[in-house]
Formats: C-alpha cells, structure tokens, sequence
C-alpha cells in the first residue's frame, strides 16, 4: 500500500517556523504578576504549564527582553492568572507592549506576599520562585505553588491563530 502524503514541503527550523507552527496549537491564556522596584509588573502567558503536584510546581516562560523580567528576575513570588474568556481585552492589554497594565479599567489588589492579584479570574495562584533556567533568548521559570484561588466561575480564554477565543462545544 501506498500512503499518498498531504504533507507541504518541509523548511528548515526558524523563528518564523516555530511562531507558524504555535500559531495552531490552541493555549490557555494566563497574566503572569509580580511586584517590581518601581510597582506592580504582568504579562499575558500561553506558555503556562503545571509541573508537578507534589511538591504543586507550575512554569512559564518569559522572554529576556520582555518589560517584565527585570521585575521577574528579582521577584521572590509571583501571581499566576488563568482568564476567562470574558477577559480577551485584559489578555491583550498584558500583551501589549507599553500599555498601562494596572491601570483602569484593570481590577486588582495587593495580594499575599504583596503579590498583585487581578479581580474575576477563573483562578489565580500565589507562587515562590524556585528557578530561572535560561532557554535561548528566554527563561523557563519553575514556581511552587503557595496557595490560591480556583472557584471563579466561566469558561477559558484561548489564544489560536493569533487571536484571543472563547472555547466552543
């Protein structure tokens, strides 16, 4: 038997291979949080990943060149964030570069460990930083969870496509 191959032709690994190829791997949309020399810091995260239960070790990765790491790569704690899907316009305003983040219309608070903790989340977490691991222009950080919040009620936030989504049945 033949196999007749629907397969396009194969390029050579790229950045522009990888960003194509996760531009159609649907993500859960997390805000990642911490509190910085000069105010509270955030990003959005599709790279979230839970690690272990036990001990509860989540990961994220953050760019080194990000607003954020500086803040990220002194912080002892930081907040972890998973959005619903009612939250497209908050995910693209921790994704967007220069914008004022915790200002309005962003509901948050200080948080344990003076962590910001943002308002109507599906769940959020508290975690202490247990390692920074380079990875090319970026660092994998490993968190232990502290304690958290997971009844917030709704759907997820997506990212597919380069786009914000709801999940669909």
């Amino acid at each position: 038997m033949t196999a007749t191959s629907d397969l396009g032709t194969p390029r050579l690994a790229s950045p522009d291979l990888l960003r194509s190829t996760f531009r159609r791997h649907a993500a859960g949309v997390a805000v990642i949080t911490a509190r910085g020399a000069s105010g509270p810091v955030g990003f959005t995260a599709t790279s979230l990943a839970s690690v272990s239960a036990e001990p509860p070790l989540v990961s994220f990765g953050i760019g080194t060149g990000a607003s954020s790491w500086p803040a990220i790569a002194e912080a002892e704690h930081v907040g972890v964030h998973i959005l619903g899907e009612h939250q497209s316009d908050l995910a693209a305003t921790f994704a967007r570069s220069g914008a004022d983040r915790f200002g309005a219309p962003t509901a948050w608070r200080d948080g344990p460990e003076g962590v910001p903790v943002l308002d109507d989340v599906l769940a959020w977490l508290v975690c202490r930083i247990v390692g920074r691991v380079p990875a090319g222009d970026h660092r994998i950080v490993l968190a232990e969870v502290v304690l958290g919040d997971s009844s917030g009620a709704g759907r997820p936030l997506l990212y597919h496509h380069g786009r914000f989504n709801g999940l669909r049945d």
